[in-house]
């Protein structure tokens, strides 16, 4: 069965979330409140100007705690004081660039930060479900065609995407020492990590990301600059990996313990495109005329393939891709225009996120596009081989 979010499990749920002042914190406070979810949130102040926070008046939304992650004391306390029975665990030093610059702050917090809030949850006890969003950085990166599972390695080359990773084994190490399924009659409680793609979307305001960028020279009537054109990413709304945290946040508050994994939110496969296709459409989408052109200076290194395979998601929560990355990029579109226009920011989200929750699955997704995704799967896990022919001699 198709999984869509269920507004009325969220109706007065308590639900606090860390770094609800970034771009994901921000649209997933906006849709909880749509939902009648309580709110709290323990963040640090928006980590840009303009924000999405600021500009769509988050804050009066939500019962704000400016605080720090890496605040042991302070988070144990909001916990316990705030009782919540969901916690998304989104606080993070969130940018690859940055992490080169500044690797201590990018590990103290995605890695102590993870370990604080899993261990004030611990501690307090009463929550129950966790869900901590990292990153589809998180996998040892081998510049595969193909996408990453939730069983492959961990990894991360550069601080931010090693980081990552390390906060999804830290997570395991919780579940597996803490919070195991086997002694969920004891603790209560269910603890998942999602791992979603690059996501866009209106609002989005932060330094060294492509879509912000492009965004800010088409405001200024710049001309766009473009680094590693050929980088492949598996571009996505906000809104896709959001629905699949709620979803799994609702299965996993049900008593679905055997929800408490990891798990991939991310685009089919036909959506990750290079970097430039995306600056393309961009620029053809805003007036036609706008150009770009490429930076050669060396860079600082990122990946240059990188895919999620989504299968388990999409067969064992039923959890569907909805906007396909062109019509997410026109979301983005008409979201930096109507701002430019000075409509109400709020109103534009909550307009977006509405027309999300109507849209019908990806119209390219199909039962046998599924089924061809699990038996992609399959074949990877066959050692000697990493194609069909593979799984036909097994076969034979």
């Amino acid at each position: 069965m198709e999984g869509v979010v269920n507004q009325g499990f969220w109706k007065g749920r308590r639900v606090l979330i860390t770094g609800h002042t970034g771009f994901k914190g921000a649209w997933l406070s906006l849709w909880l409140r749509l939902l009648g979810a309580q709110l709290t949130g323990y963040s640090l102040k928006p980590p840009t100007r303009p924000s999405l926070y600021e500009l769509a008046a988050v804050g009066g939304l939500v019962h704000g705690i400016n605080a720090d992650i890496r605040d042991f004391d302070s988070l144990k306390n909001e916990v316990e004081r705030q009782k919540p029975d969901v916690v998304f665990h989104l606080a993070a030093q969130a940018l690859v660039r940055r992490s080169y610059r500044d690797p201590v702050e990018t590990y103290s917090a995605n890695v102590m930060g993870t370990v604080n809030i899993l261990e004030a949850v611990r501690q307090v006890g009463g929550v129950k479900a966790i869900i901590n969003v990292t990153s589809d950085k998180c996998y040892e990166n081998r510049e595969w065609v193909w996408g990453y599972r939730e069983t492959e390695p961990m990894g991360g080359f550069d601080p931010y995407s090693s980081s990552k990773g390390c906060a999804e084994l830290i997570t395991a190490a919780y579940r597996n020492s803490f919070f195991h399924p086997k002694d969920y009659v004891r603790h209560g409680v269910a603890l998942a990590s999602a791992r979603a793609g690059n996501v866009i979307g209106g609002g989005d305001w932060g330094e060294d990301r492509l879509v912000p960028d492009c965004v800010r020279a088409l405001l200024k009537c710049d001309r766009l600059v473009v680094r590693s054109p050929t980088s492949i990413r598996p571009w996505q709304h906000v809104l896709e990996p959001l629905s699949g945290y709620l979803i799994l946040a609702e299965r996993l508050c049900d008593g679905g313990i055997e929800f408490a994994q990891a798990w991939n939110f991310g685009p089919l496969d036909h959506d990750a495109k290079t970097v430039e296709w995306v600056v393309k459409k961009l620029c053809s989408g805003w007036d036609g005329s706008s150009g770009y052109e490429i930076k050669s200076a060396p860079q600082p290194h990122e990946a240059r393939s990188l895919k999620l395979d989504c299968s388990k998601a999409m067969t064992e929560l039923g959890w569907l891709p909805r906007w396909d990355v062109e019509t997410a990029l026109r979301k983005v579109i008409d979201w930096t225009k109507a701002y430019r226009a000075g409509k109400n920011t709020r109103g534009i989200c909550y307009k977006q996120i509405e027309e999300y929750m109507m849209a019908p699955a990806h119209r390219d997704l199909d039962l046998k596009r599924v089924g061809d995704n699990l038996e992609d799967t399959l074949v990877k896990s066959i050692p000697f081989g990493r194609g069909r022919h593979a799984l036909q001699v097994i076969a034979s």
